[in-house]
Parts: C-alpha cells; sequence; structure tokens
C-alpha cells in the first residue's frame, strides 16, 4: 500500500485541495477529502488532516498471509538427528513445527533456533491429567517450562483425535485441558502459551454442503460446547485436522480430482448457500466454520494441525501418488501463502501445519501411512515444492514438477515398530460393546439391508463368522458400510453405537477391509 496526502490546484479561495491517493494491490485511487479537511494556513487544519489520514487507515482491514509448519513424526529408525532436523528446518524456511510427544531431545535441538513449536500430551497421559492436577503440574514443569523460552513453545495440543481412540478417552479431555491451563498459568505463561486439542473431521455429523456442517449429536454436550466455551475463554484457536486425500479416495467417482488438488477447475456451488468453492481443502474446513456457527461459536478462529497427501500408495488408494502430492502441497502452499480466507470466511487467515517431515518406515497400515513424507531420511525432497514466499515466486504446479530424487521409495515395515498417533491413513468403523443389545442387532440389520453394507463375509461358513458374537458381526458390517460411504463424517455413527478407531480391529482371524 502506497499513500499519499498532496495540496491540489488552488482554489478560488487560495486555499489548496487535499488529496488522499492510494496505491493498493497495483490499482490507484485518488480523490478530494471533504472540505472540512481542506488545508488552511493553521498547522492545526494540517494536525486534523493527518488525524483523519489515521483513522482512514486503521478502517482499511486487508488480509495478511497464512503460516505454513510441519509436522515432525518419528515412527522411524532411520532419521536424522535432532539438529539436523532443526537445520533442514531453517534451510527450507519452515519456522514452525508440531510434534507428537515433548520429546527432550526435539526440545533441546530446537532451543534458539527461532522455530515456533507446538508439543503435545498424547491421549495415553490424558486420564491421569484430567484426575491429578499435581500431574499435570509436573508435566507442565518437565515439558515445557524446562524449555520456554528458549525453545519458543507456543501452544499444547491436549491429546490428538481423540473422539477416535479406542481407549474410549473423551471425558477426560476438557478436565486435562482445564488442569493443563492451570499449570501454565502457575508459570504465568497462559498467555504466550495457548491449548487446544486437535479434531478429525469425523467430529462432524454432516460436512456435505459445507454450510450443513454439524458435530455428531452426542459429541455436543459432552465434549464439543465445554471445549469451545474453553477456547473462547483463553483466546485459543480450534485445531482440526483436515484431509482432501481421504475424500477423494473414497469419493474419486464425483469429486473432480483438480477439485481436490486445488488446481484451476470450475468449481461447485453450495447448494445452502450460494457461495462457489474452487477446492476440497476450503470446503472442509467452512464445514468446521458452518458447524460452529450453528452453535453460536462465530468468534473462535481455526488451525489445520494436519494436512497432506500421500505420495504412494495401495493398488486401491486412489490418488495417492508423488504427482498429485507434490500438486496438493504446493498449491496448498502457495494458497496459504498468499492470502485470503475461504468462502464463507473471507478474512480467516489460515496456518497449517502439512504432514508430514519424513517417510516413516515403521508405521502400520497401507502403504500410503509410510509415504506422507515431503522429505527421505536422507533429507532429500520427495518432490519439489516451496515454502516460503520467496520461493513461490519460480514455482509452478506441483504436479508439473520433476521428482527431486531418484527411484527411493518406502517399503513396508517386516516386523513391529511404532504406531501413528494421528489420523493419517486407513480408520475402522467398529460396534460399541456399551451400546446395548437393541442397538446393535438394529445398525446391524441396516448395514445389512438398506445400508448396502457387504455382509456375505460373516454368514455361517464364510471366514468372518467366528467368533459368532453380536457385537463382532456389528463391528465387521458397520465397518464395511463405513468404508463404502468414503469413511464420510457421520457414517460410523448408527445411533451412537459405533465408533472410529485408527488401528485395525482383531476378532479371531478376520481381516476388516479399508476399501471396495
Amino acid at each position: 500500500i502506497v499513500v499519499s496526502l498532496t495540496p491540489h490546484d488552488t482554489t478560488l479561495s487560495g486555499n489548496p485541495d487535499l488529496f488522499l491517493s492510494i496505491s493498493l494491490c497495483g490499482s490507484y485511487l485518488s480523490s478530494p477529502l471533504s472540505s472540512s479537511l481542506r488545508f488552511r494556513s493553521e498547522s492545526m487544519d494540517y494536525l486534523r488532516a493527518f488525524i483523519f489520514l489515521v483513522l482512514i487507515l486503521s478502517a482499511i482491514s486487508l488480509s495478511e498471509a497464512g503460516s505454513i509448519g510441519v509436522n515432525y513424526g518419528r515412527i522411524s529408525d532411520e532419521l536424522p538427528s535432532a539438529f539436523k532436523v532443526v537445520q533442514l528446518l531453517k534451510s527450507q524456511g519452515i519456522d514452525r513445527v508440531k510434534i507428537f510427544d515433548a520429546d527432550p531431545a526435539v526440545l533441546k535441538a530446537l532451543s534458539g533456533s527461532g522455530i515456533r513449536v507446538t508439543v503435545d500430551l498424547p491421549n495415553e497421559m490424558l486420564f491421569s491429567a484430567a484426575k491429578r492436577p499435581s500431574f499435570a503440574a509436573t508435566w507442565v514443569k518437565r515439558n515445557v517450562a524446562a524449555y520456554h523460552p528458549s525453545t519458543q513453545i507456543e501452544s499444547v495440543a491436549v491429546g490428538n483425535e481423540v473422539f477416535v481412540d479406542p481407549h474410549n478417552t473423551t471425558k477426560y479431555l476438557i478436565p486435562a485441558m482445564r488442569n493443563i491451563h492451570k499449570a501454565l498459568v502457575s508459570y504465568n505463561l497462559h498467555s504466550s502459551i495457548k491449548i487446544s486439542s486437535p479434531l478429525a473431521l469425523s467430529a462432524l455429523q454432516n460436512s456435505y454442503p459445507s454450510s450443513s456442517g454439524s458435530f455428531r449429536p452426542e459429541l455436543v454436550d459432552l465434549v464439543i460446547k465445554p471445549m469451545l466455551d474453553f477456547l473462547r475463554e483463553t483466546g485459543s484457536r480450534l485445531m482440526i485436522n483436515v484431509y482432501p486425500f481421504f475424500a477423494y479416495e473414497g469419493n474419486s467417482d464425483v469429486i473432480p480430482l483438480d477439485y481436490a488438488l486445488l488446481k484451476e477447475n470450475p468449481g461447485m456451488v453450495d447448494s445452502g448457500n450460494g457461495l462457489r468453492y474452487f477446492n476440497l481443502f476450503d470446503a472442509q474446513i467452512d464445514a468446521v466454520f458452518a458447524a460452529m456457527s450453528a452453535l453460536k461459536y462465530d468468534d473462535i478462529e481455526i488451525i489445520v494441525t494436519e494436512t497432506g497427501w500421500p505420495s504412494k500408495g495401495d493398488e486401491n488408494e486412489i490418488g495417492a501418488s508423488v504427482a498429485n502430492a507434490a500438486s496438493y502441497n504446493g498449491n496448498l502452499i502457495r494458497r496459504i501463502l498468499t492470502g485470503g480466507g475461504t468462502p464463507l470466511r473471507p478474512k480467516a487467515d489460515l496456518t497449517i501445519y502439512l504432514f508430514a517431515l519424513f517417510n516413516e518406515n515403521k508405521k502400520f497400515g497401507p502403504t500410503s501411512e509410510r509415504n506422507y513424507g515431503l522429505f527421505f531420511p536422507d533429507e532429500k525432497k520427495v518432490y519439489d515444492i516451496p515454502f516460503t514466499q520467496e520461493g513461490l515466486k519460480h514455482y509452478r504446479d506441483g504436479g508439473h514438477n520433476t521428482p527431486a530424487t531418484g527411484n527411493q521409495q518406502v517399503t513396508p515395515p517386516n516386523n513391529g515398530g511404532g504406531v501413528s498417533k494421528s489420523l493419517t491413513g486407513s480408520t475402522w468403523c467398529v460396534a460399541n460393546g456399551d451400546a446395548g443389545k437393541d442397538r446393535l442387532q438394529g445398525g446391524l440389520d441396516y448395514a445389512c439391508g438398506d445400508g448396502g453394507a457387504d455382509c456375505r463375509p460373516i454368514q455361517r461358513g464364510a471366514p468372518c463368522y467366528s467368533p459368532d458374537t453380536l457385537e463382532a458381526h456389528a463391528s465387521f458390517a458397520f465397518n464395511s458400510y463405513y468404508q463404502k460411504k468414503g469413511r464420510a463424517g457421520g457414517s460410523c455413527y448408527f445411533g451412537g453405537a459405533a465408533y472410529v478407531v485408527t488401528q485395525p480391529p482383531k476378532y479371531g482371524r478376520c481381516e476388516f477391509p479399508t476399501g471396495y
């Protein structure tokens, strides 16, 4: 923006007109101010004109560019040291990083780097943090206060996708968040370090069209409203994990690839509000905004704590490729760094964390799980995309860029290893054994009937008939329905008789499918 105040030609009264000229994004506007601001010889009139200009500039609201961070997962036995990782981040201009724990070696390596850090209180610690304020205080002392501010910790993620945690930790989430916050207050860190908890999009009952976005009803009073109240009280943002890849993979027959990859396309009009969307990422974000708006929480901002696209997948993982991963991540970076919000929230500039920094060879699940990385373990790029505004100057669509390396591949592990704590690959839908026989039977009947689930494997003599229990059979049917629906939000509900898990269900020797 270039602003100038200049006297124009002298009027008949001998007083010059004061012109306000503004050059905004290449456009030039020039207009005389009202007569009350015309220059006179008195210095007070100059002062008044200056004050008026300041007020005008204060009223100009312009969107600033968003910010790019990266998730630093470490479920691998071949990654570089934490100190090398910090140098890699700095060399790429990445100034935000999120980790899935509070590992001392990583936090020490980040000390003095200027990189802003989000640490995580793992799901398995939620019970202790909720039930024992002393545990929360000790955790904050050892994992936050001991490193900050030399290590620039800016937020604490309490749990991760807790609603799909098979250990049913949801009821402990809000008490844990409040106890962690009290501990931060005791160290006077609550103003500089914010608390939230990443949600998966499966927390939504409806996500299409975006304007109909709503949270799952069984979660609203239990945890959604209390969480949003907490975020409002503390000035924190709602953390969400958004993966257009999952939606495209399960619905590639109806979702255009260009729309999913943020490429040029004619867009889609939301039938509920008439807004046109040009990419699936914005549509998914606005579904969350709409869900919050429906509950009267329009003032809560969003931060995207995970998003990404795999560079390799199994044969049935439609869309997983180097070219598509480069296009999605590259185009998303450009979309975020060039500013502007979503159609529903045009001023909502976003901070996003790409998943993930490295390919991680010890992760379970389909091939895609081990191939979300931006870099190989040897620190070479999987594909060439920029992470800064400077790099964007010479950037073309990622799908047209040649892979940055040769024929390196990540192969599945031959034995055990770490398990991802985030929903970045396959998920399954299983029966809730506490829902009661009537709900389970009703859900099973619907799934195998009108729901169109493939229930042949649970018939007598078929591979998944054993164990012959209502919970096992319902789990298989619920999962079949869930997978056929592309794991869409709300497709694993069945009146509260089902929930999503991130590890393969185990019922006898039955293998639960991850797609059809």
